[in-house]
């Protein structure tokens, strides 16, 4: 655990549900009310002075994803992202993951109904994601694109988003959700084309906060098909008349976004850089290495990858002969927070995350033999 890092925040030992929501810290808490407050009291100023935060936002995530500002647009939810990059693609053929969140589907989905790009789904072997030789048995001329998740949501996979580049070559595009691994996991994000986070979970800064990186061949070959009037040159030039894209990635911008949540997004990724990505992640790696070995001493059988190199903050995991409903409710009493499927359970601690939750977990699943 990295104690002054965790000092940051209110979170509850036993939380384990960092990939489905983070916390806030206080620090994001914070930026919230004043920017409330601010907004309270507003004069001729105020909502100028509010506004320049998103700058604040979009310099940090860039900065983090290896690019700069004029590469990085913030958006309200990751699904945004997806959608602009979807629509973006005037034709040819997808590739994405069956085994996907859904957020990543039904963008892909929408464009093949509008008779613009078409996917062609990629199953996975179990336990296991997208990997070189999947996409590279699945390439033909008319690929344009490959859809993926830096980390898979179920396992925790990580993929190999160097190897990926190589696989598809230099001319299709690479589109990356990033929101499982971003801020936590450190990844070659300039191997892709475009990188999608929502920053409601790892990155603990609340909905309704994410941004885009996209690359100079992102930005000349996906059409801007969701640009809003605020994602034009001459932004303040009312006159009537349809203003071209901006010419950098702002062009993703569909109408102007809250500086109440950029507020705290721009806390929460200030945050991320202080006490930086490798730091965060050997702190998670430690918790997983602690949380496997407690899951498998009581006989549980672990759905994640067990090779370090393939695996980031997420432990998937089923007790034998136990429904995940009864393991989940061993879990609550000593106020554990997992995340609770129908065929099994995931754990997800982060870099604040204590011991205690180890021995939490432990005594849960001790409990079940009783």
């Amino acid at each position: 655990m990295l104690t002054s890092y965790a000092a940051h925040f209110d979170t509850p030992a036993g939380y384990l549900d960092f990939a489905r929501f983070g916390p806030p810290s206080r620090d994001a808490v914070a930026a919230t009310a004043r920017a409330m407050e601010e907004s309270a009291r507003a004069d001729h100023t105020t909502v100028d002075g509010l506004m320049r935060v998103e700058g604040t936002a979009r310099d940090t995530a860039a900065r983090l994803a290896g690019t700069d500002s004029g590469h990085t647009v913030l958006l309200p939810n990751a699904s945004t992202g997806m959608f602009h990059a979807a629509l973006g693609i005037p034709g040819g053929v997808v590739l994405a993951p069956r085994t996907d969140f859904p957020a990543n589907h039904y963008p892909w989905r929408r464009t093949a109904d509008l008779g613009r790009a078409t996917p062609r789904w990629l199953t996975p072997a179990p336990g296991g994601g997208v990997t070189p030789d999947l996409v590279r048995a699945a390439l033909t001329d008319d690929v344009v694109a490959v859809s993926v998740s830096a980390v898979d949501f179920r396992t925790g996979f990580r993929a190999d988003l160097a190897a990926l580049r190589e696989a598809i070559g230099p001319d299709r595009l690479l589109i990356v959700d990033a929101i499982q691994a971003f801020g936590v996991a450190g990844m070659p994000w300039d191997a892709a084309d475009v990188v999608v986070a929502g920053g409601q979970k790892w990155l603990r800064a609340g909905w309704a906060t994410g941004f885009a990186a996209l690359s100079d061949r992102a930005l000349e070959s996906l059409e801007p098909v969701l640009t809003g009037w605020t994602g034009v040159e001459d932004v303040g030039l009312f006159d009537g008349t349809e203003h071209p894209p901006a010419p950098d990635a702002q062009r993703w911008s569909i109408t102007n976004l809250s500086p109440v949540t950029a507020a705290a997004l721009a806390a929460a990724l200030d945050l991320v850089e202080r006490y930086t990505v490798a730091a965060i992640e050997a702190a998670i790696a430690a918790r997983i290495d602690e949380l496997t070995e407690v899951v498998k001493e009581r006989g549980g059988h672990v759905l994640s990858p067990t090779d370090p190199a393939r695996r980031a903050g997420i432990l998937s995991f089923t007790m034998p002969d136990r429904d995940p409903s009864v393991v989940a409710k061993s879990l609550h009493a000593e106020g554990v927070t997992p995340t609770v499927r129908s065929d099994s359970l995931r754990l997800s601690p982060h870099a604040s995350t204590p011991p205690e939750a180890s021995e939490r977990v432990a005594a849960a699943l001790s409990s079940l033999r009783d």
